[in-house]
């Protein structure tokens, strides 16, 4: 109900709104004041045929550039719970006859988005010790398992990626999952956020680290000789992986800080191992010289399983570090007494 001016009634008058028909009609004269008018407003109605599908959204998605057609092209899916004769039918026949060449793209680009969204469950290699500090043999701990959890900056680097593999027609017979898996290795790289080969491994569709690592030196070669220079993929500091790292941990943002100057202050030493194996250590150092002490040893090794890297791995870094703890840690987190107190490797 409203006011509108009405033309036989000569005033203002209240109208109906008859939004079956769109019309506006004068309460008072049965004028119709306005027809067929258009309803702005939301529409949030359900039109699917299962009973099961609450999506209210009638929209595609929006436009992709790698696509031939921009995505813009339109596939029948067949509907949730229908019979195998779906397809036979003539509406399955005609999408069946049309080539659709963006298809195995579109497939690509959906694999992808789903390793970026997918549980990660790392495996690294524990050492069991005794009550008197005996070893007792190597276990195989999982990790808790939490989402690779990559931006969408990452995931349309990776699609495009794989675009110029795919232009290239060279990639065919070779393992497809460790190729999408490569590219967004690539891309986390490129786009300053890497993650290591195991943390991408652990979502590639059972595609090892070695295969992924023999495709992504397949793409950085063959791209490199189409543009005539190398492909740049940035280079990884310990840096890059220290926060994240903390965060799987619970970290305090003290020592988070600490352990952020202090694998900052390493790079100026010749420590020949991995940023990843670095990171780790530097962790290890940080939490030993805190009241929250993160275990390096036994079945509950958090630093190993946070990190992804075995426990003799982030052992061997320690000795290597142990040399310059005192320039590493800053001096207003531990004092030279702290460090004295240090566990010699």
């Amino acid at each position: 109900m409203g006011d509108a001016f009405c033309s036989d009634c000569k005033r203002y008058t209240e109208v109906v709104s008859d939004h079956s028909a769109g019309d506006t009609v004068c309460s008072e004269c049965g004028l119709v004041l306005e027809s067929h008018s258009i309803d702005e407003k939301s529409e949030w109605r359900i039109f699917a045929n299962e009973s099961g599908d609450n999506d209210p959204v009638r929209v595609g998605g929006p436009t992709n550039p790698l696509l031939t057609d921009g995505g813009l092209s339109t596939v029948i899916a067949k509907p949730n719970g229908a019979s195998g004769d779906f397809l036979s039918s003539s509406l399955g026949r005609w999408q069946n006859r049309g080539s659709n060449p963006d298809r195995g793209l579109i497939m690509a680009f959906k694999t992808i988005a789903t390793m970026s969204d997918r549980l990660m469950k790392l495996e690294v290699e524990v050492e069991g010790y005794s009550s008197d500090g005996r070893p007792m043999g190597k276990f195989h701990l999982a990790s808790v398992e939490r989402k690779l959890s990559l931006v969408a900056t990452i995931k349309d680097r990776a699609n495009e990626i794989y675009k110029k593999v795919e232009d290239q027609k060279s990639s065919r017979g070779r393992n497809q999952d460790a190729l999408l898996a490569a590219c967004l290795y690539i891309a986390c790289r490129q786009e300053d956020k890497p993650r290591t080969v195991k943390e991408i491994c652990s979502v590639a569709n059972g595609a090892t680290k070695k295969e992924i690592g023999r495709a992504k030196e397949y793409i950085v070669k063959h791209l490199g000789l189409e543009t005539g220079q190398s492909v740049e993929m940035g280079t990884i500091h310990a840096g890059d992986f220290m926060r994240r790292f903390c965060s799987n941990l619970g970290m305090s943002n003290h020592a988070v800080k600490a352990a952020t100057e202090a694998v900052k202050t390493s790079e100026q030493f010749d420590i020949r191992r991995s940023p990843i194996s670095i990171a780790a250590a530097v962790i290890y150092i940080i939490t030993q010289l805190s009241d929250d002490k993160k275990p390096l040893r036994g079945l509950d090794a958090d630093i190993s399983v946070a990190t992804g890297v075995a426990e003799g791995t982030i052992r061997n870094s320690y000795k290597d570090l142990y040399p310059h703890v005192s320039k590493i840690i800053p001096s207003w987190y531990a004092s030279e007494e702290d460090l004295k107190n240090l566990c010699s490797p």
